[in-house]
């Protein structure tokens, strides 16, 4: 009878393992490094009503449907002037606009 307790514990021992093993599984990585420590650099966009600026400007140049013209990508380039990538049914056209919304140049690209 002394055969028995020993299995008994020798299962109850196994069990013990399987169930610390789980829970250690459980555990969470550690969070993700702040935004400043990142390799990835930030790029500031041009506000929408900016974009739409340079989208009907692009129109009234190529004589094209607005609503064929659409804002690709766009960034600051300095601290009043933003660059807007739009692309005319096709065709790639560049933008700079101001934060007055005084659209300083268009052309083809």
């Amino acid at each position: 009878m002394s055969a028995k307790p020993a299995v008994r514990t020798s299962i109850q021992a196994t069990a013990i393992g399987f169930l610390v093993g789980a829970l250690s599984a459980c555990v969470s990585a550690p969070p993700p490094p702040p935004q400043d420590q990142m390799s990835r650099t930030q790029v500031e966009t041009a506000p929408a009503d900016l974009q739409l600026l340079c989208a009907d400007a692009v129109a009234k140049a190529s004589g094209a449907d607005s609503t064929k013209i659409l804002p690709v990508s766009s960034s600051k380039i300095d601290s009043k002037t933003y660059q807007v990538e739009l692309d005319a049914s096709g065709k790639k056209t560049s933008c700079l606009v101001d934060t007055d919304g005084n659209v300083k140049s268009v052309q083809p690209t």
